[in-house]
């Protein structure tokens, strides 16, 4: 009897033990990560030290980076904080999601992460700067915040982060971090920290004291955003589930500085971009896959357990396998799309701001490989003018500088206010973008590649150019529609309440 028993007993066994396995493994395949996600304001992907920069002190970044994975090339769609924002949440590029121009609303159908995600059981919340409209399509649980930060109050209420973390224990959660910085004005953090002496200027500005002065004020902005970043992983760390949650870092666009902001070239689009996710990213890692702001609400739904095509056509890509390094996905194009409204006041930022109907705009398209961008200035018979950038102290020593007879200052105002019609830069040869190579015959191939390249990508996202620029005017959000406390007042009131 003894006998039969024991391969009975022995195959009781392994099922229970593979019944065991087969649980756990489904569980893990079902399980929701939640989702951290720190985006940084205005900040130059150059000027931090996981890219190099090791004048500015980012010690939590830098942790994050030794923890996780850090995408050397990674671009946002527009270099404005609006379109760059909108684009990001709903995984669509601003002419198609139609949030192209700055302070601008989406189309009504655009759905983005708190639609995606929340369908799939998260809570999806956003503290900090909201500048997305309409709420609808960007309906995240609005924890507070401002809109800008202007250094003489509260900045983020960062003990919010502590407290919807402790709430959010029962369901996978969402959480956007938007912080101010490194926005102007440049008034947060220590700026006697650092000398303007030993400032590294950067190859694309003018080295003027002015410049350099500015540098250490923007540095220190760079150096408080850094300890906030610290500050939520620190609460993560809390809360006991740091093993559970992917940590995306995003450093917006460029700062304020010329070239950088408000413009497609390399400093206006390239980004940074930082992942980490304990057992399944591999720390310490970099990868030279060009990645797009566009992938990562499809990305995160993958992550989530979710198939991002059963949600939408998104122009992002899943980039999950580059992630836990299960496969390779690539994007052998980046785009940019710049939109401008000239004024008598010069290019500012959105047609919420046009004092006046008959002013024009000045819109630019951008499309980069990875060793050549091709930027396609649409009105380049026109004066860029911004103003924004013209009333800096730094740019204004730059205009003292030409007077003074600096050679290398009049050919980066004339390269900064008159642009060509091309602008064709190689990166192997100029990181900085200081030789614009257009027109040159032994790269006609090259260009005449990358501008049917664009062309094809305008097309797709229904991008007339021109009329398209003109057509920005039409895309003002209405009262009640941006983010905030009107939008949490809209929807109180739609709800009864």
């Amino acid at each position: 009897m003894e006998d039969r028993m024991t391969p009975f007993l022995t195959q009781v066994v392994r099922s229970y033990i593979l019944y065991c396995f087969c649980s756990f493994w489904l569980a893990a395949a079902d399980a929701k990560p939640n989702i951290l996600l720190f985006l940084a304001d205005d900040l130059s992907w150059h000027d931090l030290g996981p890219y190099g920069n090791n004048a500015v002190e980012t010690p939590h970044l830098d942790q994050l980076a030794a923890e996780g994975m850090t995408f050397e090339y990674a671009f946002n769609s527009a270099p404005m904080c609006a379109p760059t924002r909108m684009s990001l949440y709903s995984g669509i590029h601003p002419v198609r999601n139609g949030g192209y121009p700055n302070h601008g609303r989406a189309y009504d159908w655009v759905k983005s992460l708190p639609d995606y995600l929340g369908a799939m059981g998260y809570r999806v919340a956003q503290l900090g700067k909201s500048h997305e409209a309409p709420w609808k399509s960007f309906n995240f649980e609005w924890l507070g915040g401002r809109h800008h930060d202007n250094g003489n109050g509260v900045d983020l209420e960062l003990e919010k982060v502590d407290t919807f973390m402790k709430e959010s224990k029962d369901r996978p959660w969402c959480l956007v971090v938007a912080t101010n910085q490194s926005h102007t004005p440049w008034n947060r953090g220590d700026a006697s920290k650092y000398s303007p002496e030993d400032i590294w200027i950067p190859p694309y500005l003018v080295d003027t004291p002015e410049t350099r002065n500015w540098m250490t004020h923007y540095y220190a902005e760079i150096e408080y955003m850094d300890d906030q970043l610290g500050y939520c992983l620190e609460a993560l760390r809390k809360s006991g589930e740091a093993e559970e949650t992917i940590v995306i870092y995003l450093s917006e666009q460029g700062s304020q500085l010329p070239f950088c902001k408000w413009t497609c070239n390399e400093m206006g689009l390239r980004s940074a971009a930082i992942f980490r996710w304990p057992g399944r990213i591999k720390s310490n890692t970099r990868n030279t896959t060009m990645l797009q702001y566009v992938d990562i609400a499809p990305t995160v739904i993958a992550a989530a357990n979710g198939d991002p095509k059963s949600f939408f056509d998104f122009d992002g890509k899943n980039m999950l396998p580059e992630l836990t390094g299960e496969g390779h996905v690539e994007s052998p194009y980046v785009y940019g799309v710049q939109t401008s409204v000239k004024t008598p006041h010069g290019a500012v930022t959105g047609p919420i701001d046009i004092p006046r109907p008959d002013t024009g705009p000045y819109g630019t398209r951008s499309v980069r490989d990875k060793r050549y961008r091709l930027i396609w200035n649409l009105h380049h018979e026109e004066t860029y003018f911004n103003r924004t950038v013209e009333r800096n102290p730094a740019f204004k020593s730059w205009l003292h500088a030409v007077e003074n007879g600096n050679a290398f200052a009049a050919s980066r105002i004339q390269s900064y206010r008159n642009r060509p019609e091309f602008e064709l830069y190689d990166y192997e040869k100029d990181p900085w973008e200081l030789e614009n190579l257009a027109g040159k015959a032994e790269l006609a191939e090259v260009q005449e590649r990358l501008f049917t390249e664009l062309q094809g990508w305008m097309q797709q996202q229904g991008d007339l150019g021109k009329e398209t620029e003109v057509l920005g005017v039409t895309r003002n959000p209405s009262e009640g529609e941006r983010g905030g406390e009107s939008r949490s007042d809209l929807k109180r009131k739609e709800d009864g309440l």
